[in-house]
């Protein structure tokens, strides 16, 4: 894999972080030329906090080690983000290998790519792809908060979040080789993903986060209450105290989580401020 984007990016340095692998990774990228380091905290989120730490460059191409992304894709990706000036550009898989990518992956792609878009935009097809191309100015403002496969979700959501400039380009995608096996769990990873996009949600947008929840309190205690309150309008009583002081409870509760909307969402504004100008601090590609 480091010979064919040798031949594919003769002029780029490449880096192999090796995240506590058994299986002489860190030896067959060292002899084929890579530059090896090493992160003992396990996780790709991990691995990739501390690359885009480490590593010093003007562009930067992010690929799984795992030989299943075609190499020969990546000069395409460069030159489109250097011509149109982008932030990143995501490599959108395409293959008819099933064992490649499973009926079950694509279907949990598909759900979770369409469930950002509706509420950060829908400019990315291919949300989980692991093959990108990125600006410096890209990588030097993004937090990397997460630990595992989730990292690509943050890729997404901070680049749709910061309206940066963003492309695709389709690339050939294959079977992992023989005697290698994934690391991705489907549905442990699927439900960290899932979690992810609701806590980016709710820290990204807390006003809707928060409104959401409101209105849904809101109707649960008009449900509550309006019946109690529609007896006592008949006969003067309230038989069902227990259920009218929690329905008073209940809209309290959808007023208050309202009010934390209300603040949380100019807090998110000072951080995308910030984020925002750590992002200008850097030239864009090609400049």
């Amino acid at each position: 894999m480091v010979e064919a984007f040798r031949r594919a990016l003769p002029d780029a340095a490449i880096h192999v972080y090796d995240n506590n692998s058994t299986d002489g990774t860190a030896a067959a990228a060292r002899a084929a030329g890579a530059l090896v380091r090493t992160e003992r905290l396990q996780g790709k989120g991990h691995v990739v906090r501390r690359m885009f730490a480490d590593v010093e460059a003007d562009l930067y191409v992010l690929v799984d080690g795992d030989d299943t992304y075609d190499a020969a894709a990546a000069p395409a990706m460069v030159a489109l983000l250097l011509a149109d000036q982008l932030d990143m550009v995501t490599g959108t898989r395409v293959t008819e290998i099933e064992a490649a990518y499973r009926p079950g992956h694509r279907f949990g792609n598909r759900m979770l790519t369409g469930m950002v878009a509706q509420v950060f935009g829908d400019r990315i097809s291919d949300m989980l792809s692991g093959y990108r191309v990125f600006s410096r100015r890209f990588v030097k403002s993004f937090p990397a908060l997460s630990s595992g496969f989730e990292t690509e979700t943050e890729f997404t959501i901070h680049a749709l979040e910061l309206n940066m400039p963003v492309g695709e380009v389709p690339c050939a995608y294959r079977d992992r080789p023989a005697g290698s096996s994934s690391k991705l769990r489907t549905y442990a990873d699927g439900f960290r993903i899932l979690r992810t996009i609701l806590l980016l949600v709710k820290e990204e947008r807390p006003l809707q986060f928060f409104s959401l929840a409101a209105l849904g309190l809101l109707l649960l205690g008009l449900g509550l209450g309006v019946p109690v309150v529609w007896q006592f309008l008949g006969t003067g009583l309230v038989p069902r105290l227990p259920t009218a002081v929690l329905a008073t409870g209940v809209v309290l509760m959808s007023f208050l989580a309202q009010v934390c909307g209300l603040v949380l969402d100019s807090v998110a504004r000072g951080r995308k401020e910030s984020k925002r100008l750590a992002y200008l601090a850097h030239r864009a590609p090609g400049a």
